[in-house]
């Protein structure tokens, strides 16, 4: 298990431009989260995704996001665009997630998982995942839907990096943080102006509060 993070990583999910993507790496952010589930209104062309790639600074980079697409997308997204993660957000299988040789992590639907044996046995069949992004969304749905499950249903003892999603905002991510210590939140909603649009001040600000959490005064 790991020892409690020194500070917390930080996802900004669900970005479409060029602008946007550099706005998140200059707020902060660690490692951008771009969708490709054709009914997201998140979704991003590969070709915008390409130069979102090329324009960020070192040290930030891509985490592709998939939802039971077909083998040839995912395929795809990797040949060309090379992400340095994938997510996956459905009802993917362990062989299907461990194929394409790069680190993944997977999501699990916490509005389906009512107990702790429910939530460690899930975890369990993906063994090779590098961390568990724990959504409140139930197997078959979205994310990004900007919506919160009651927090303490993680096991306290969860052994695998943790990454909390599901209705994260400005006014709540450093309460998540001190409460739960996980290795990253992942935001998409809580910081945009309207549906799939985000906002540069409400980046700053998550990214600001997630700072604050790790380093109270």
């Amino acid at each position: 298990m790991l020892q409690q993070p020194a500070r917390t990583r930080i996802k900004i999910c669900g970005l479409k431009s060029v602008e946007m993507a550099l706005a998140a790496a200059n707020a902060g952010a660690d490692t951008i989260g771009l969708v490709f589930h054709a009914r997201s209104p998140r979704c991003v062309e590969l070709d915008r995704a390409l130069e979102i790639r090329d324009a960020l600074p070192a040290f930030v980079d891509i985490t592709a996001l998939f939802m039971d697409e077909p083998q040839e997308r995912v395929a795809e997204v990797v040949d060309r665009l090379g992400p340095e993660c994938l997510q996956f957000h459905g009802a993917e299988t362990p062989d299907f997630c461990e194929q394409w040789g790069r680190a993944y992590i997977k999501a699990l639907p916490m509005g389906d998982l009512s107990t702790v044996r429910e939530i460690l046995d899930y975890a369990a069949r993906y063994r090779s995942s590098r961390g568990f992004l724990f959504d409140s969304h139930s197997a078959g749905r979205q994310g990004g839907s900007g919506d919160t499950f009651d927090w303490s249903r993680i096991p306290s003892d969860f052994p695998h990096p943790l990454i909390l999603a599901g209705g994260l905002n400005p006014q709540n991510v450093a309460r998540a943080i001190t409460e739960l210590r996980p290795w990253a939140v992942d935001v998409s909603s809580g910081v945009e102006r309207e549906r799939g649009v985000k906002d540069t001040a409400l980046m700053q600000q998550f990214c600001q509060e997630v700072f604050r959490a790790d380093h109270p005064c």
